[in-house]
């Protein structure tokens, strides 16, 4: 039996969530999403790990989803010949000529395109922003001379954030590409896009899954850069969620303006009706102990007040050391706070009169008549997941439960608040349909007898068209 919430949980994968007993106790303590960290995969290992949780969906009637998450172009610095601790006022020099052991004066850069693309004055961060240098000059080739500003341990391989600098490498890398036709071939539920900064980083992506699949696999937005949050609007219309990056995010940006900008991304995409994930740090503490701290339960239960439809774990689930424990405490700090009436997401009705106006305003009208009639389900047959997107945005009190005989769809909307999602495959006249429909809610325990039931539905039900067809039934 999975716990119960609408509130959605991806754990990332790892050593320490990569047996079948440790995913199955996982998914049963609230899991919904496992995703794949490609900055840290072996595809061998991968593959494992997406045989091993198809087979608990298929033996256990689970519908749990794989999110492909893409490394994007990771800056690092190379390794240290020795220990180096860099003091305040030191000038170093950041080589990208061929990789060498880096020490006090000289350090290794493995982006290429570093000396031509920063300037004098812009800021280079080190180790999630631990050490910070001001660039001083550039010969324009090969190397950039830099003041040490925020001095500390200079280590080896450790992440670059250029906050200031207009970088231009693609969003897309070579090994993004190489990792995303993987995926796309392991037939992965979401792809996570990286340091994202323009739609055109979107449109690449998309570009890529439609030349190696015929299935549209959507694409998850990571906003982690400034750049990112400036463009929303346009990223917006071209991807199918966001995921708040919080990490990169509260290096590139100051920390202190993330909380706003967390509450705006959360607000964008409620009124672009598609999903939100909030990310990074959310149980830090529990990747050693089994208690978080009083900000981190104060942190989770705020990303669901907000309207998060998911919260994230990274370490914690993937070298912590108690995988299942932490989501145990999570799934609590989530059931104790969602369906709090302080809860307030944009209920502003559909206004542009697109070809899908017809169905954004049934559902609409389908969420706010389920809380009128406290209805115990709203019933939606899809083939597309279009109608789940738009009700799990409303966020209607009672149950929304999606049939489709489309395979893929009914793991993808697992990551949608509030979604549960079933095969059915009778399509036989809308009667016939939705009599069998409502049979089911009443088999698994989502209605009793005289119980209201809201039906979407496309007539005729047999050309599995657009939803035009709102029906209130009651439960016999």
């Amino acid at each position: 039996m999975v716990t119960p919430k609408k509130t959605k949980i991806v754990a990332t994968l790892g050593p320490a969530s990569s047996t079948r007993d440790v995913l199955h106790n996982m998914i049963k303590a609230g899991v919904n999403v496992f995703r794949i960290n490609f900055s840290h995969a072996d595809y061998k290992d991968v593959q494992e790990k997406i045989d091993i949780i198809r087979e608990l969906n298929k033996e256990y009637g689970y519908t749990t989803s794989i999110l492909a998450d893409l490394q994007g172009p990771k800056l690092r610095v190379g390794t240290m010949a020795e220990d180096v601790i860099v003091n305040p006022g030191d000038i170093i020099t950041f080589s990208t000529k061929q990789e060498f052991k880096g020490d006090a004066k000289n350090v290794y850069m493995n982006y290429k395109q570093f000396p031509k693309d920063v300037q004098s004055g812009e800021r280079i961060l080190l180790d999630d922003g631990k050490l910070i240098f001001e660039v001083v000059e550039t010969n324009d080739i090969d190397q950039v001379t830099a003041k040490v500003i925020q001095g500390g341990p200079l280590k080896s391989k450790k992440g670059v954030n250029l906050p200031m600098t207009k970088v231009s490498l693609p969003a897309l890398t070579e090994k993004d590409i190489k990792d995303a036709i993987f995926a796309i071939n392991a037939q992965v539920d979401w792809i996570a896009l990286s340091f994202v900064r323009t739609k055109e980083d979107l449109m690449d992506l998309q570009n890529l899954i439609k030349e190696h699949s015929d299935y549209k696999i959507p694409i998850i937005a990571k906003i982690e850069k400034p750049e990112a949050v400036k463009n929303i609007k346009k990223i917006i219309a071209h991807c199918d969620a966001l995921m708040v990056a919080r990490g990169d995010l509260g290096v590139e940006i100051p920390a202190q303006e993330v909380p706003l900008i967390q509450k705006e991304l959360v607000n964008i995409a409620k009124n672009a009706r598609i999903p939100v994930i909030i990310a990074t740090q959310m149980m830090e503490t529990m990747i050693s102990s089994l208690t978080p701290t009083r900000a981190e339960v104060n942190d989770v239960a705020n990303s669901v007040m907000d309207g998060a439809d998911a919260v994230m774990l990274s370490g914690e689930t993937s070298i912590g050391s108690h995988p299942i424990q932490v989501i145990e405490k999570m799934t609590q700090i989530i059931q104790s706070v969602e369906n709090s009436p302080l809860i307030r997401v944009p209920q502003t009705p559909p206004q542009i009169k697109t070809n899908r106006y017809i169905t954004k305003n049934i559902c609409y009208h389908a969420a706010l008549m389920a809380n009128e009639i406290e209805a115990k389900a709203i019933c939606t047959l899809t083939n597309s997941g279009y109608t789940a997107f738009q009700i799990s945005a409303w966020r209607p009190n009672s149950n929304i439960l999606v049939f489709s005989s489309n395979k893929r769809i009914i793991t993808q909307l697992n990551l949608l608040w509030g979604v549960q999602a079933f095969y059915y495959d009778k399509y036989v006249s809308t009667d016939e349909t939705i009599e069998d429909i409502n049979r089911m809610v009443a088999e698994k325990g989502f209605a009793q007898s005289g119980d209201m039931v809201i039906n979407l539905a496309a007539m005729p039900i047999i050309e599995k068209g657009m939803v035009n067809t709102l029906r209130i039934s009651e439960v016999k």
